[in-house]
């Protein structure tokens, strides 16, 4: 497993589909993954370390999992089957959940835990951005200084 580490969430034109992008923590590949609104606002809110006004979902299953003495160790993203990712809840009693990856690295940001993507998915959807690029990425670095979790949208 590869640790990534979440650079941030934009949304791609013309189709204003919302993307999150993970880096290699010790690399030099880019892990986009399609997600929805809503997660997207959740997790440009727990970069922001902005807390919504009432808890939002991911807020209360940390919430939750605080009141019960477990805490999350990891995501694992797993698999990339037709175009779908697929990730895993790591706890520290050793049970494991499956679930969306958009909605387990907001459940991360929220808990300090490490995010890992198998080397098998960043082979498959992984790209590396030459260097005469790497102003692309600075430039999107700064687009995410600039926007705020209500360029996003309203939650649900």
């Amino acid at each position: 497993m590869l640790q990534m580490e979440v650079v941030g969430v934009r949304v791609e034109m013309p189709t204003n589909q919302p993307i999150v992008l993970l880096k290699e923590a010790h690399g030099d590949r880019f892990l986009p993954i399609w997600i929805g609104m809503t997660e997207a606002t959740a997790i440009a809110l727990a970069q922001a370390d902005e807390p919504p006004p009432r808890p939002l979902t991911h807020d209360l299953f940390r919430d939750v999992l605080s009141a019960l003495g477990v805490g999350l160790r990891a995501v694992n993203i797993v698999a990339l089957r037709d175009g779908i990712f697929f990730a895993d809840l790591v706890f520290s009693n050793g049970v494991e959940v499956s679930a969306r990856p958009s909605d387990s690295i907001a459940l991360a940001l929220r808990t300090g835990a490490r995010i890992f993507a198998s080397e098998e998915v960043v082979q498959e959807a992984g790209v590396i951005i030459p260097d005469d690029q790497e102003d692309e990425v600075e430039k999107f670095r700064e687009f995410l200084d600039t926007i705020s979790p209500e360029d996003f949208g309203r939650a649900g």
